[in-house]
């Protein structure tokens, strides 16, 4: 049996799916949703991401829809610009030096458009997943409405509430940070205000960090937020926190705002028997340096290349690495970065900052620093050193 099934038809499940589908094999998506998600969500995507979205012949049509940034900012809330380091530096290790600024809502009807081009692969809606029985050759995927889908093998993108991964029986363990993370969208052009923005800015503060994200729609402004208060209560005080970026004399204009926990977990096995585990089925991290969706396309395509090969070794391999990578990168790094935004001992503080005004006054360690915040160390660990 040929047919392979991916639960979830957001940008992992569905790139796996045509990096599949590319190579032959029948594709069945399990969406539990009515259509694709439209939230804005995810936005950054690091250049080996956009190269493996090339290589699958969609990168025209994803840089039509985004904006390139080929810049991103460490700023200070009492300083301003602290360092500005430029992606330009690795045009020697990629054929895209520099992000781009795109909703992942905007790269999956590309992603599905072109999956369905293919015969023999379609997408089921409404399709709730209730549970997942194997055989030695075959995987069942069995929905709560009595339907069932039968493939090769299953791949579980369904997010961090994944009901393959619990089906799977795998476990999801790490933290959930202290604070939620509030994003208002706002139509405010933050550049007029803040004249020496990049589209990416990380702000240190101790008391208040954030980050200002720009994305062809919107500014988007991302705020910690406390725990316990009331979800009314801080999207009351939005406009107020918003004037403390900068205050125009009025309030913000804010498209929409949302609020959510966050965590740090990744699951104890990516594979079990016929069933492989991605993105945030698998692991899920903080949103500081955007790394996870980037690194959920990464585990799609390096099961589509595995699975492609027919070979039990490399399938657990491509598994096995995907998961180091994930504790040892992307957890890592996510975590550093969320706690040197909130820094507050002043000599830390002070330290770190003049250690980014060094690396991006000097060529050969902006690119080392590149290197691994882009992705390209943790994939190709020879060019960067390891990851």
């Amino acid at each position: 049996m040929n047919r392979i099934l991916v639960a979830g038809a957001g940008p992992v499940g569905l790139t796996a799916a045509l990096a599949l589908a590319r190579k032959g094999f029948p594709m069945t998506v399990l969406e539990s949703g009515a259509d694709l998600a439209t939230e804005s969500r995810a936005s950054t995507f690091h250049p080996p991401t956009l190269e493996m979205l090339d290589d699958l012949g969609i990168g025209d049509e994803l840089h039509e829809r985004g904006l390139l940034s080929p810049t991103f900012a460490y700023r200070d809330r009492a300083e301003g610009l602290v360092a500005l380091l430029d992606l330009a530096v690795l045009a020697g290790d990629t054929r895209f030096p520099y992000r781009l600024q795109c909703e992942q809502s905007k790269l999956t009807p590309i992603l599905r458009t072109r999956l369905l081009r293919h015969d023999g692969c379609e997408i089921l809606y409404n399709w709730h997943l209730a549970g997942v029985t194997q055989t030695p050759a075959a995987v069942t995927a069995s929905a709560a409405d009595g339907r069932s889908a039968r493939g090769s093998w299953l791949i579980g993108a369904d997010g961090a509430h994944s009901r393959t991964r619990r089906a799977i029986g795998a476990g999801f363990e790490g933290i959930t940070y202290p604070e939620r993370f509030l994003v208002a969208s706002t139509d405010e052009e933050l550049t007029a205000w803040l004249p020496d923005l990049a589209s990416v800015n990380y702000v240190f503060d101790p008391v208040e960090w954030c980050v200002l994200l720009r994305t062809p729609d919107h500014w988007r402004v991302l705020l910690p937020t406390p725990s316990q208060t009331p979800d009314a209560l801080e999207y009351a005080r939005l406009d107020t926190r918003l004037r403390g970026v900068f205050d125009p004399g009025r309030p913000w204009r804010i498209a929409h705002a949302s609020m959510y926990r966050v965590h740090q977990r990744v699951a104890a096995a990516f594979r079990v028997g016929r069933v492989l585990l991605a993105g945030d089925a698998a692991h899920v991290n903080n949103p500081l340096g955007g790394l996870g969706m980037n690194s959920g396309i990464h585990d799609a395509v390096a099961y589509a290349a595995a699975l492609a090969s027919g070979d039990e070794g490399a399938i657990d391999a491509a598994a096995t690495e995907r998961r180091r990578i994930a504790l040892e990168y992307v957890q890592s790094v996510s975590h550093q970065n969320y706690e040197r935004l909130r820094a507050t001992d002043p000599v830390a503080r002070a330290a770190h900052l003049e250690s980014l005004r060094a690396v991006a006054a000097d060529p050969v360690r902006a690119r080392e620093s590149l290197l691994r915040s882009s992705m390209i160390a943790a994939l190709r660990p020879a060019v960067g050193g390891p990851a």
